[in-house]
């Protein structure tokens, strides 16, 4: 019973952590098309991006709940 409750729990923060890469994508397209970013500004959604990346793929090797 204690697994089912860490899959769901694990399955729960896979949601997250993929809907927050979303987000980042998401408004860095946005402000893209609003007006033009400096370098430093694409540079710092780009590392928001990648951070957001690893912390999902880092919860998907540590729990298996990728889909």
């Amino acid at each position: 019973m204690a697994q089912t409750r860490l899959d769901v729990l694990s399955c729960v923060e896979h949601e997250r952590l993929a809907f927050e890469l979303l987000e980042v994508r998401t408004r860095g397209q946005y402000l893209t098309q609003l007006r033009g970013i400096s370098r430093e500004e694409q540079a710092e959604w780009d590392r928001r991006e990648r951070a957001a990346l690893a912390l999902l793929v880092d919860h998907e090797l540590e729990h298996g709940c990728g889909r």
